[in-house]
């Protein structure tokens, strides 16, 4: 018998080489290259066209028209998707195991098996055991569907004669082809079963949402390519000790990107939270040095995160470590807090936490992390009632953040009395019960700060 063929194909793009390289040919990543036995090339004629018809048309001749959505009857979980589920659409959504993936889309099916023709199709766990779920949730499922495989031709044939207006697939990384002699999670499997089922839910307009591993590093596992043939990519988020879960839209081709849905892991499941500000701002009994809140913009919805510092004296080199926010900003806030307000850090040791585990990514970030670590250094309390937002620049500059009417709306409507803004984000008109101090440098924010302190 004549030996396999081997191939080399890379886990991000899934580009193939002959032999074994370090770095991928295709993307230039390290270490990406994996082996699997070479396939054959497909049958001609197999792969059709996601569209009906083919022909040239004018774009000014094209009459748009808006998407109806199906609304899961979770509050938090349409929020991310951008209104709810899109009719041919399809949803990856990845996290880590035991955050609440299949929990979430089994109380969300459950919900839509009222009105609507759903399928669940589990290629983890076997019928009965997700049946014992949805009895431990007290889930209504008379109307809801199962089916328990991985072989893709099976399940394509099961959606083709059953027409579901949604289905879920537990998970894509389960799913193998007959067409493919590789194992199920191997690149190849994954890019053939996730291209066949989002072929035929654009044809048939069934909203298929795919379940996907992870790995250690916390991206999708399997092909980059997964990420650009669907419609949406959700990231769950949190940690599985805590009791809070966080979804997160990170692409979105029918709403906003960056949206974010806050649910409490109950024992009845996955409870949407209706104001998320409440969870990432501590209740101190009293004043605290190295304690100062935020407004961030997550997608649509403006949220009140708290900024902890700590800084201490270092034994040893200096530690910069943060937790939530990206560590390499932390050194360049630090040079910019010496060089333009004269604070020195170099023989400290600074650590910034965002409260609640939430992951703050924006630059609007910086002015209340530099607040935070002017407090602790000092050992002096913020005002009370009081939020920050703002970039800093290298220049010492304070920039304006975006959506800033927003932010403080907000902070108003949660009772916060002052507001330390950037100069361009002073509103035109008055915001009641909020005074705004609006700044333009880093000394300027400082100076204000130790006369209110």
């Amino acid at each position: 018998m004549a030996k396999a063929k081997s191939i080399y194909s890379c886990t991000e793009c899934g580009a193939t080489s002959p032999k074994w390289q370090g770095q991928c040919p295709g993307c230039g990543e390290w270490n990406t290259l994996v082996e699997a036995v070479a396939e054959k090339s497909p049958a001609a004629g197999r792969f059709q066209s996601l569209a009906p018809t083919a022909r040239l048309q004018v774009l000014a001749e094209i009459e748009a028209r808006e998407v109806e959505r199906i609304a899961t009857g979770i509050g938090e979980f349409d929020r991310t998707l951008g209104g709810g589920l899109v009719a041919g659409g399809v949803v990856l959504i990845g996290g880590d195991p035991g955050i609440g993936k299949s929990t979430l889309l089994l109380q969300a099916l459950s919900a839509l098996s009222a009105d609507h023709k759903v399928l669940y199709v589990s290629g983890e766990e076997s019928g009965e055991q997700v049946a014992l779920r949805a009895r431990r949730l007290n889930l209504g499922t008379a109307g809801l569907k199962l089916l328990a495989e991985i072989n893709l031709e099976k399940i394509v044939a099961v959606l083709q004669d059953e027409r579901p207006q949604v289905a879920v697939i537990d998970s894509i990384q389960t799913l193998w082809s007959e067409a493919l002699s590789s194992a199920p999670g191997s690149v190849a499997q994954v890019r053939e079963c996730a291209a066949q089922l989002t072929r035929l839910a654009k044809q048939l307009g069934i909203n298929v949402i795919l379940v996907g591993h992870v790995t250690k590093e916390g991206a999708l596992a399997g092909p980059r390519v997964l990420e650009h043939i669907v419609d949406t990519v959700l990231y769950f988020e949190g940690d599985t000790h805590s009791s809070f879960r966080l979804i997160r839209a990170f692409k979105n081709r029918f709403g906003a990107v960056n949206e974010l849905g806050v649910f409490a892991m109950t024992d009845r499941g996955l409870k949407g939270v209706n104001n998320p500000s409440a969870l990432f701002l501590s209740q101190h009994g009293q004043e605290v040095a190295g304690s100062c809140v935020m407004v961030t913009q997550e997608g649509t919805r403006p949220l009140l995160v708290e900024i902890q510092a700590l800084v201490d004296s270092a034994h040893g080199n200096p530690r910069r470590l943060t937790v939530g926010l990206e560590p390499q900003r932390l050194a360049m806030l630090l040079a910019v807090l010496h060089r333009h307000a004269g604070v020195v850090c170099f023989d400290q040791d600074v650590f910034v936490n965002a409260v609640g585990g939430v992951r703050i990514s924006e630059p609007a970030a910086d002015l209340a992390v530099l607040m935070a670590i002017v407090s602790s250094l000092k050992n002096k309390p913020l005002p009370n009632k009081l939020v920050v937002f703002g970039e800093v620049g290298l220049a010492g500059e304070i920039r304006p953040a975006p959506r800033g009417q927003e932010r403080l709306k907000e902070a108003a409507k949660l009772g916060f009395t002052r507001a330390l803004i950037p100069e361009a984000n002073r509103p035109r008109q008055a915001i009641a019960g909020l005074e705004v101090i609006a700044v333009g440098r880093v000394e300027a924010a400082v100076a204000r700060i130790r006369e209110l302190a």
